[in-house]
């Protein structure tokens, strides 16, 4: 398809009919495109509330938020510390058990080494300027992103829907949650 101007078969330009009728083509050829460019939809489920495992799901979610896209993390068990305002301040990263910790298991089975673990990737966070987690929740808020606390695991844990961050939807379900994820073009479990 073109966009150059037609001319009729003696070379004379084209008449207000032929440029209208070109005018609705292109509009039907515009409407098939903007049809075809759905906003793309990604269900995010985080499981987990250590300190490592709480940037993953974010990342993720903000970024994609960037992109326009519409955005869902489901955060339940203990992925619901994240959206605590309190306890999100004092995740920890386990050292135990992690194969990529510098350390043998004997050694990060001692008491304070989660403390020292989590304070040394708190100094390469903090000394390679990536954002720190309530940052990066505000910014996934700011972007639309919808992060949910998961109704069942706020009873199981006796948390207060007013212990977390302001804007984070309480009260969802596995039902609703489900159905975001069917909608979705992209699920995650993190």
């Amino acid at each position: 398809m073109s966009t150059e101007p037609s001319s009729t078969a003696d070379g004379a330009p084209p008449s207000a009919a032929e440029l209208q009728a070109r005018v609705e083509e292109l509009e039907e050829t515009v409407a098939d495109l903007d049809a075809d460019d759905a906003q793309q939809k990604m269900t995010i489920v985080a499981t987990q509330g250590t300190f490592d495992m709480a940037y993953p799901p974010l990342i993720l979610a903000s970024t994609a938020a960037a992109f326009g896209w519409d955005v869902v993390v489901f955060h339940t068990f203990w992925g619901l510390d994240i959206l605590h305002e309190e306890k999100s301040q004092n995740l920890q990263l386990s050292a135990v058990g992690n194969p990529n910790m510098p350390m043998p298991n004997a050694l990060a089975a001692l008491p304070g080494m989660d403390r020292l673990a989590t304070r040394m990737m708190e100094n390469r966070i903090d000394d390679n300027g990536t954002a720190t987690i309530e940052e990066l929740i505000d910014l996934s808020l700011e972007q639309g992103v919808d992060l949910q606390a998961c109704q069942m695991t706020i009873e199981l844990m006796e948390y207060d829907e007013d212990d977390f961050y302001d804007d984070v939807t309480v009260g969802v379900g596995a039902a609703t949650a489900l159905q975001h994820m069917a909608e979705s073009d992209i699920q995650l479990l993190v």
